[in-house]
């Protein structure tokens, strides 16, 4: 830049440096957090609770994907990071060393190494595109659209009403925006954890009130689903091994503020905003033998956690099965 050139741009610089004084002074954090998603507010007792709308997908895509990451701390920091399993076929060297851990352990259900690999086990996720119906902690989010990630709990009252045998009860297609339905969204703490056993879906109604113009013009502003499943977003076996070496120290240390930050972060995190992050996203870590972090079981075993995923699968068939219908 030459000096004249400096000397122009002074003026608006100036008043950027103004602007972040401003921001300095006044005490306040900068969002890290995707301004695509919604996630429920919950109050100082860890309770809350909002209405939502499941919205369908286009043709040829589905309206809910899932993917695998995996969040713990070791003494090199945090490591954050998708799981490269979430693509078919493919290896991820945090599983395998969680599988070694497991098998130390012996069948010893309160051996340390059990305990660690719990800790670092992959976790799995859900995407939806969603309408906010209401949303009483922050009501500028109602009638508007977001992505909702959610956990297996959620995912399993979905596929409950899609599977339903219950002649009282039909089956029905929770996505549907003529005969779906609202989804009521309720958390509360049990035993410490933050759960969502009481939601439930309301009686089957159209959304936006039967507004059908109005419903297909909030459709047509849903967001794609595909980057939580594209290859290009996770990490090599090469490049996830080499991070959690340094997570692990194993292949030498790496300071203690450096951490791989999930996707939706877009600017640099102290090591404190991190913590403070990932307590907010995941919830508190355990701190007894026998705690779990939501979602995840308290005793179970490599056979038992592989007939699960069989089940997830199973059920992520009905959702494939809508992408392919017109």
């Amino acid at each position: 830049m030459s000096w004249d050139d400096l000397k122009k741009s002074m003026s608006s610089d100036f008043k950027r440096l103004q602007q972040e004084m401003e921001k300095q002074q006044s005490g306040k954090k900068e969002s890290y957090d995707d301004p695509r998603f919604w996630s429920l507010e919950r109050d100082k007792a860890g309770n809350g609770s909002a209405v939502i709308r499941l919205l369908p997908a286009g043709k040829g895509e589905q309206p809910a994907v899932k993917y695998w990451n995996h969040h713990f701390q070791a003494k090199g920091g945090w490591l954050i990071e998708n799981c490269p399993t979430t693509i078919t076929g493919q290896k991820c060297p945090v599983c395998e060393a969680n599988n070694e851990l497991w098998e130390e352990s012996n069948g010893d259900d309160a051996h340390p190494s059990r305990k660690i690999a719990r800790d670092r086990k992959r976790k799995l996720n859900y995407v939806s595109n969603i309408l906010v119906v209401s949303d009483p902690a922050n009501p500028d989010n109602n009638g508007k659209v977001f992505l909702f990630k959610y956990g297996k709990m959620i995912y399993d009252k979905i596929v409950e009403v899609m599977t339903s045998k219950d002649p009282d009860e039909p089956a029905f297609n929770p996505f549907d925006p003529v005969n779906g339905a609202n989804f009521k969204l309720k958390a509360m703490v049990d035993k410490g954890y933050v759960t969502y056993k009481e939601s439930r879906f309301s009686p089957k109604s159209a959304m936006c009130d039967g507004d059908d113009a109005k419903a297909k013009k909030l459709w047509e502003t849903r967001h794609s689903l595909e980057e939580f499943v594209d290859p290009k977003n996770f990490k090599s076996y090469e490049e996830l091994q080499s991070r959690l070496n340094r997570v692990l120290k194993n292949n030498g240390a790496a300071p203690k503020a450096e951490v791989t930050q999930p996707t939706e972060f877009r600017s640099k995190m102290t090591s404190q905003e991190i913590d403070e992050d990932v307590e907010k996203r995941f919830g508190k870590a355990p701190t007894k033998k026998d705690d779990q972090p939501p979602f995840t079981p308290t005793k179970t075993s490599a056979k038992a956690e592989s007939a699960q995923d069989e089940d997830e699968e199973d059920a992520m068939s009905y959702f494939r099965k809508l992408a392919e219908e017109d």
